[in-house]
């Protein structure tokens, strides 16, 4: 009985929770985005500002989940995140994922998927802070190189989308070539849920038995020029990589490079 009435708890605040995360984004347009047009005329300040705000708010809309109940969670090695110009690589267990990332890294920039630019509830906190549009190709790469030029800490997620529950997956390149282009190592975040939540072509409301825990580890540092100085080409130097990431970070039997 206890834990029918607390599955159904956890039903009603994670409702609670979307709702609230769909106000807030409304917020930061119609309220926070206009007074940073008005406090500053410069572009790079404003988006910097913008930053900051999107990363506060969404600690304060985790802390919120852990509060309610619907999530637990636990980081190890946040320190080395707190650094400037690092591109983050992780797996892609739950919809949630990005949001406790950037919640986590102070300067985060991302990869957001053009349709979100259309969302009322999305679009405010995507311009204001200038996440970058997955418009594909070689000007996404050259946007994503530009970021961490600029000081920016990149979340990529190589696999792309969320992981099925069931079924092989191949991680993209697209994150090797940022790599191997810009010459930057790579910071791997390896996420891990006790049980699935919000998983791909699984609705939010359908929470699990028991409240998952979320495990993020930040492992040490991959050098990028050791597989740039080996291979002959920044093609076969990403391929390479890809290959890398697929074995040591997005562990598991159905996991295979592209």
């Amino acid at each position: 009985m206890l834990e029918r009435l607390n599955r159904y708890w956890r039903v009603f605040a994670t409702g609670l929770c979307f709702a609230v995360f769909g106000l807030g984004g409304l917020v930061i347009r119609l309220l926070v985005y206009p007074v940073l047009l008005l406090v500053t005329r410069d572009p790079e300040r404003r988006q910097k500002a913008a930053q900051a705000v999107i990363h506060h708010g969404f600690k304060w809309f985790v802390a919120l989940m852990n509060g309610v109940g619907v999530i637990s969670y636990e980081v190890r090695g946040l320190e080395k995140l707190q650094r400037r110009g690092l591109l983050v690589l992780a797996n892609h267990p739950s919809l949630i994922d990005v949001v406790f990332l950037v919640s986590l890294i102070p300067h985060a920039d991302c990869i957001v998927k053009a349709a979100l630019l259309k969302n009322p509830f999305t679009r405010g906190p995507i311009k204001a802070a200038g996440f970058i549009c997955n418009s594909g190709g070689a000007q996404l790469v050259e946007d994503c190189t530009r970021s961490l030029a600029e000081g920016n800490n990149l979340i990529i997620f190589p696999e792309g989308t969320r992981t099925p529950l069931q079924g092989s997956i191949r991680l993209q390149r697209g994150a090797a070539h940022v790599a191997v282009k810009g010459r930057v190592d790579i910071t791997p975040v390896h996420i891990h849920t006790s049980l699935p939540m919000l998983r791909k072509g699984v609705p939010w409301w359908r929470v699990p038995v028991r409240k998952p825990h979320f495990t993020f580890e930040v492992r040490d540092d991959i050098d990028i020029d050791e597989f740039c100085i080996a291979a002959p080409s920044e093609a076969l130097a990403a391929r390479q990589v890809t290959d890398y990431l697929s074995e040591h970070l997005f562990t598991g039997p159905q996991r295979v490079s592209a």
